[in-house]
C-alpha cells in the first residue's frame, strides 16, 4: 500500500487519556468521508458534513460537561480529532491547500464554541433531562 492509501484507511481514535474525559459518550467517532458521500448522494452541500461534525463534537461535549464553561475545556481537548476531521473533509473535496486548511480548522473551532454557547442549554436538557444548573 501507498502513504496515500494507507492516510486514507487510518481512523482516528481518541487517546484513553482523553477517551476517560468523554465516559459519558457511547461513541466519539464520526465518519466525516461516510457522511460526506451520504449528503453528496443525497443532493446536499458538501458544508454540512462538518456542521454536523460540529453537532457531534458539541454533543460528546454536553454529555461530559455539567455547564458551558466545562464543554469549552472539553472542546479545547478535542484539537487532534478536529485537526483530524477536517483534513479527511479537505481531502474529500480536493481544496488542500495549506492556508485553506489552516482556515477550516480556525473556522471549525470557532463555530464549535458559538454552537456551545447558542445551544448548551437546550441540548444539555435533551441529553440530561433535565436543566443545567445555575
Amino acid at each position: 500500500l501507498s502513504d496515500e492509501e494507507l492516510e486514507s484507511n487510518f481512523k482516528y481514535e481518541m487517546p484513553a487519556d482523553l477517551r476517560v474525559q468523554f465516559t459519558n459518550s457511547t461513541e466519539v467517532y464520526f465518519d466525516i468521508k461516510g457522511t460526506y458521500v451520504e449528503s453528496i448522494s443525497n443532493g446536499e452541500s458538501s458544508k454540512v458534513v462538518l456542521e454536523r461534525s460540529i453537532i457531534q463534537h458539541a454533543k460528546i461535549c454536553i454529555e461530559n460537561s455539567e455547564d458551558v464553561y466545562d464543554a469549552y475545556d472539553l472542546s479545547k481537548k478535542l484539537k487532534d480529532d478536529i485537526d483530524y476531521r477536517i483534513d479527511r473533509y479537505a481531502k474529500c473535496i480536493c481544496r488542500s491547500t495549506h492556508n485553506f486548511i489552516t482556515w477550516l480548522k480556525e473556522d471549525y473551532r470557532t463555530k464549535l464554541r458559538l454552537y456551545l454557547r447558542d445551544n448548551f442549554d437546550r441540548d444539555f436538557e435533551i441529553i440530561h433531562g433535565k436543566p443545567p444548573e445555575e
